[in-house]
């Protein structure tokens, strides 16, 4: 029995390990030794993009959105707008309504769902409309550099590139739960730009991002873009890219209630990516995709197997009456006690924020795959407040 406890105990440290310390050194690694070309741009390139804002009862950003819209360096004959509003009850709709009146050299339609089936519905719908060359989607909390959609058009630079993802800077970052989503968010970003390089991202963000149109792919309610995209490109044969100069700004969440329930409506995806996960893992037919797959995502969504599995082995130990493992398990909830109390009084110690902000994002995990469990997570999608 002590030898079963201890082979779960070291895979599940090592796992953790793996994806939250071990992969990035490596991609760090991998881009020192191999030093991929730069990805090519073809400047002269200019399609007609359809620029599309995902909205649910977004009154009180929507007009700063359409704003910042107006404010694109691209064409105006070659960019129309396109609001996807999923079944507003708020004054969204007629704030867009007014707006195209005010604003009569902007080409802005207005999208209405009938039943509020969540973001990935709506931009399913309102894409029928669309018969542009490339489609940018973008949320509407979300603002944009005035250079953002055309950072975007020019890395379309090959027929197998079909979606390049923009760069989610944080506007907020003096405020401590901000401050934690904010530091591991670079981290997150430096991965992304090493593998864009070498092959292909595994994840986007909804912030902003663009796909050829006529590679749209209507992807079921429950499903979001950010994850399923990049993964049904890339067993496809297709790249999808990561361009840092394409930058929109958001706020995070500013307080944990939000930025927790943030991660659970995120970390609905993680039961479905791993299930699915393992059958790109061959390197001889997907190559460093494989790799980047493995370490950024089915090691970073099993956080929470490995500590849920790390905490069970000591405490099973300990029942026996083994030593040993009773003093690993009082280690652990020390840590754990000490990532509560992190939340809570938010210290000084950076590293103790993060260790906190760790431990929330694991316990975010497990809710969230408890959700899907039971049945109660869907495409729906309740906005944080703090992030508005």
């Amino acid at each position: 029995m002590n030898l079963v406890l201890t082979l779960v105990f070291s895979l599940s440290l090592l796992t953790a390990f793996f994806a939250m310390v071990g992969y990035p050194l490596l991609l760090k690694l991998l881009d020192w030794l191999i030093k991929p070309d730069p990805i090519a741009k073809d400047t002269s390139y200019e399609p007609t993009v359809t620029y599309m804002i995902v909205a649910h009862n977004e009154e009180k950003v929507i007009k700063d959105k359409l704003l910042n819209s107006l404010q694109i360096e691209y064409p105006s004959d070659k960019l129309e707008v396109l609001v996807a509003a999923d079944n507003c009850t708020d004054a969204t709709c007629e704030i867009v309504k007014e707006f195209s009146r005010e604003h009569p050299e902007m080409k802005l339609t207005l999208y209405q769902t009938k039943e509020r089936k969540g973001k990935t519905n709506a931009q399913n719908e309102a894409q029928k409309l669309v018969t542009s060359e490339l489609l940018v989607m973008t949320d509407a909390n979300s603002m944009v550099k005035a250079d953002a959609v055309r950072e975007l058009v020019t890395s379309f630079s090959s027929d197998d590139i079909v979606y390049v993802c923009g760069k989610l800077v944080y506007s907020n970052s003096d405020n401590l739960t901000a401050d934690s989503e904010s530091s591991y968010w670079d981290i997150d970003l430096a991965m992304r730009d090493i593998e864009s390089r070498f092959k292909t991202i595994t994840a986007g963000n909804g912030a902003l991002y663009a796909c050829r149109n006529d590679s749209y792919i209507d992807f079921p309610p429950a499903h979001c873009h950010d994850s399923s995209m990049p993964y049904e490109y890339a067993i496809r044969g297709k790249r999808c890219l990561f361009e840092p100069k394409a930058v929109a700004v958001e706020k995070a969440g500013e307080n944990d209630s939000d930025e927790f329930g943030r991660k659970v409506r995120m970390n609905r995806i993680i039961p479905r990516t791993l299930a699915n996960g393992f059958k790109i893992l061959n390197v001889f037919k997907y190559g460093y995709f494989s790799l980047f797959f493995f370490g950024h995502r089915i090691c970073r969504y099993s956080l929470w197997i490995a500590h849920l599995a790390a905490f069970i082995a000591p405490m099973i130990g300990g029942i026996l009456g083994n030593v040993f493992w009773l003093s690993v398990l009082t280690a652990e909830i020390v840590a754990y006690a000490l990532a509560v109390v992190a939340r809570v009084m938010k210290p000084k110690s950076k590293l103790l924020r993060l260790w906190g902000y760790y431990v929330m994002t694991v316990a975010a995990q497990l809710v969230g795959v408890c959700r899907v469990i039971v049945g109660k997570s869907n495409g729906t999608w309740e906005k944080a407040e703090s992030t508005r």
